[in-house]
């Protein structure tokens, strides 16, 4: 019988997902009134119908209590010329927001202007997968606008909206 093959080590990890294309989000919400938030590229649509996301969040970030405590979320999928949200929302900031230009959403989570779409959702699950809390949330509120979306493979952003399709 042959050998097992070892589990991929971390580095062979990063590697692997540096091939997967993703957009770029900020996850965000209102702790006691204080607006928290996070650049997150683990975010999927579940269902249309009802329209439910995910997304996942690491256990040791500055945000995730304050996600775990709140009943809503919003996801804001950034704009081409959002360089400047993920980068203030990458680094580690006692005051994210102090720069940024936002409103609250109907629920109150804050919703960051000039991104190439918004949602607001109701956490309906919080599960633990090692490291990471998946959110499930069910969207209360959505909006889009004609900017096209930033996207980030391999450590680089690029235009979401520049990709030539395939035939």
């Amino acid at each position: 019988m042959p050998a097992l093959p070892t589990k991929p080590d971390t580095d062979l990890m990063k590697q692997v997902n540096r091939q997967f294309v993703t957009g770029v989000t900020v996850v965000t919400a209102l702790d006691d009134n204080v607006p928290k938030g996070l650049a997150v590229n683990a975010f999927s649509s579940i269902s249309l119908d009802p329209p439910t996301v995910m997304v996942c969040v690491q256990r040791t970030s500055s945000t995730h209590d304050c996600l775990f405590r709140t009943g809503h979320l919003a996801i804001n999928i950034l704009s081409t010329d959002q360089r400047d949200v993920v980068n203030c929302f990458a680094a580690k900031s006692e005051d994210k927001f102090r720069d940024i230009d936002w409103t609250p959403g109907p629920y109150g989570s804050p919703l960051i202007a000039r991104s190439s779409a918004q949602m607001e959702a109701e956490i309906r699950e919080r599960l633990q997968a090692s490291t990471h809390t998946v959110f499930i949330c069910r969207v209360v509120h959505a909006s889009t606008t004609d900017s096209d979306p930033m996207v980030y493979r391999a450590g680089r952003f690029f235009d979401g909206g520049a990709l030539p399709p395939l035939g």
